[in-house]
């Protein structure tokens, strides 16, 4: 496979048709085909609605758009999330206005909590999640066999540098303790890129990069306008072409390299066909910072306070981690410094489209 990866430069006025124009670009026809029914990933970092930290709605019904037009029926396209112990799907889907899109296309939402899971025996040597789950692996039963497309969005992240298409198997294909394989995120991106391709016959990414996340990501960000849409069948390829736009050496990322040195994806941009829009000048000159939740983690796992790590967050204490993310997230960080920075979004171009978005609700 040629790592091709498509960028778009888009507007509020056109995104839905340069969405179809990135796949396009992209080979969506190669990849995504009615032949056989297709998972669609969302990403759900927040059940509340913060810019670029989940996917968009008009990321959602563009691609939504393209798949209808070009051969897929209604009843193959299962638009799916899961959940952590910090967000609830359904409420994410309602709050990041999901649910007015899927309701106009005639889509249900499949909340994977609901859905049946099963061990799975990967054949791969997989490099860690088989220590961490000793006890074999689940996957929703759902995904086996079916193509899957992630909607991932541009933005940096306190555990992995970047997230994009490849962390976005993440929320999928682990249950709600996958908070366990933080300590070894890297390695584990890795994995879940092994899995995927023992799965799905096809993978493609859609990434919204017309808002980006710059900072302590995954949630508490400073929102970027930056214009881009991107797509790609290779999810090493499209994260290394979003970590470039953000300022990142790609090879410089763990599990960018590490995917690149295993034949999963490309990250060496010499090596990836960009096409669309040049993006040499592109540099967001983004910084990845930790949120205090995810310095205390860290600290947990791999700091100072390792030696804490299996009664606080490997026995029945634990639920103190969620109650106390929840606490600072929803109540402190959203109320006092979300709502500000999501004020000044509003007065952009893109949050004049997602108040369309939301008086369509």
């Amino acid at each position: 496979m040629t790592s091709k990866v498509a960028v778009v430069r888009t507007s509020p006025g056109s995104v839905l048709d340069d969405i179809g124009r990135a796949m396009e670009m992209a080979g969506a026809r190669t990849y995504c085909t009615a032949e056989r029914d297709l998972l669609l990933k969302l990403n759900l970092s927040w059940t509340k609605y913060f810019p670029a930290c989940s996917s968009q709605p008009w990321q959602l019904e563009g691609v939504v758009r393209y798949l209808l037009d070009h051969g897929y029926g209604k009843e193959q396209i299962m638009p799916l999330e899961n959940k952590t112990v910090v967000t609830n799907p359904h409420k994410g889907a309602r709050n990041n206005l999901w649910m007015p899109i899927l309701d106009k296309y005639g889509l249900p939402f499949i909340a994977l909590p609901d859905v049946e899971w099963t061990v799975y025996e990967f054949r791969s040597d997989l490099l860690r999640l088989n220590q961490i789950f000793p006890e074999g692996i689940r996957i929703p039963k759902i995904f086996i066999g079916k193509d899957i497309l992630h909607l991932p969005t541009v933005k940096t992240h306190g555990h992995s540098v970047t997230t994009g298409a490849v962390k976005n198997a993440f929320g999928g294909l682990l249950q709600e303790v996958r908070h366990y394989a933080h300590k070894y995120i890297h390695e584990v991106l890795v994995d879940l890129l092994l899995m995927q391709r023992e799965l799905h016959p096809n993978v493609f990414s859609v990434m919204d990069g017309t808002v980006c996340g710059n900072g302590a990501g995954p949630r508490t960000m400073d929102p970027v306008e930056g214009d881009l849409l991107l797509a790609s069948a290779d999810s090493v390829a499209i994260d290394a072409v979003a970590a470039k736009i953000m300022g990142f050496d790609p090879m410089s990322i763990p599990y960018l390299r590490l995917s690149t040195e295993m034949g999963l994806g490309e990250a060496r941009l010499e090596n990836i066909e960009i096409t669309g829009e040049d993006i040499g000048p592109l540099n967001f000159h983004f910084q990845t910072k930790k949120s205090l939740v995810i310095w205390g983690d860290q600290m947990l796992r791999i700091g100072p306070l390792r030696f804490l790590e299996t009664i606080a967050l490997h026995s029945p204490l634990v639920v103190w981690a969620p109650i106390a993310s929840n606490i600072y997230h929803d109540f402190f960080w959203y109320p006092t410094i979300g709502r500000s920075k999501i004020r000044k979004f509003m007065k952009t171009k893109w949050g004049t489209l997602w108040e369309q978005y939301r008086n369509l609700h």
